[in-house]
């Protein structure tokens, strides 16, 4: 009998689909519980395990005799320890494309919210401490018209954001340093840039879709190529911007407005200077959890998880796939 392990709260329909497979001779421990190590204690009887937003170090995999796959409800894996899943011949599967719909909306949204000072015109209108109705007269708003939209990772998302502005009237760019040098830039809305430093001086927005790496990618070198009134978005991961860069190049005018829906510390600490600034838009790491794209998760790291087990998952889902087929 197949054990499966679910780490996580899933969407109800993610719960139905739990359901019905144990029906089908499944074991199924379905931990709610959102202490990071709550599973923990099941994870030894594990098959396979359903991964939501914990950690999985080495020490935790060293418990787990019997696991021959991880399934992550979603596409990130950064705090899972991919060299010792590899190691063990562990299977690492993500989702593909089940939430690029709702993180490209996301980062639209934050991009006219920031064109708009939509956060600052909501205090105008309410007259807040420090604004009042003839804040509109300072003509604030800007339109996203024709402007100048740099998208930093061409991807899923990436593609759907292009997509997006597009029907805004943007003209659009995109930066992809690995499809560069694969040759076959995708169809689409975007022009392809290879030099980031020139793009960054010409960019009106700036949307950044890429994965975390070692350094912030848009730092306080990044910021001294923008030019005057650039508006960031960030709905990628927490680190791709600096944070501290971000706030002095908000105080020096070089930023207008940004978007951020991801943060180095998740959640972030309450005292963050960025949180009092009203031309900030922020999102608690949401992007990638609305309803729909949450039901589309929930149902495919469960299939992932047993379509690998039965020899059928798709091996474009499999992160090392080499390291389980010694290719």
């Amino acid at each position: 009998m197949t054990r499966l392990l679910v780490a996580g709260a899933l969407h109800p329909t993610g719960e139905a689909l739990l359901e019905r497979i144990k029906t089908q001779g499944v074991d199924v421990t379905y931990v709610t519980d959102p202490d990071p190590t709550a599973y923990l204690p099941h994870l030894p009887q594990a098959d396979a395990l359903v991964l939501r937003t914990q950690p999985l170090s080495a020490e935790m995999i060293a418990t787990a005799p019997d696991l021959r796959v991880v399934s992550r409800h979603g596409v990130g894996y950064d705090a899972v320890d991919v060299d010792t899943l590899s190691a063990r011949k562990i299977a690492l599967c993500i989702v593909g494309d089940v939430n690029s719909v709702s993180v490209a909306e996301q980062a639209m949204m934050m991009m006219l919210a920031g064109a708009k000072q939509a956060l600052a015109a909501h205090y105008a209108t309410k007259g807040a401490e420090g604004f009042d109705w003839h804040w509109r007269n300072l003509l604030r708003a800007r339109e996203v018209y024709e402007k100048r939209l740099l998208i930093i990772g061409y991807g899923r998302i990436g593609r759907r954001l292009a997509k997006m502005a597009d029907g805004f009237g943007m003209h659009i760019a995109a930066y992809d340093p690995y499809l560069s040098q694969s040759g076959a830039w995708p169809d689409g809305p975007a022009a392809e840039v290879t030099d980031l430093d020139a793009a960054l001086a010409e960019a009106d927005f700036i949307s950044a879709h890429v994965p975390a790496a070692k350094g912030a990618l848009l730092d306080a070198d990044a910021f001294a190529k923008m030019k005057r009134g650039v508006v960031i978005c960030n709905t990628a991961r927490g680190g791709v911007v600096d944070e501290a860069a971000l706030l002095e190049a908000l105080n020096n005018g070089t930023v207008a407005a940004a978007g951020l829906d991801v943060f180095l510390s998740e959640p972030p600490a309450p005292d963050n200077p960025l949180f009092s600034d009203p031309r900030v838009i922020l999102s608690p790491h949401i992007g990638g959890l609305s309803n729909e794209a949450a039901e589309r998760m929930a149902c495919a790291c469960v299939e992932n998880a047993l379509t690998f087990l039965a020899g059928t998952i798709d091996p474009a889902l499999i992160v090392n796939h080499g390291a389980i087929h010694d290719s």
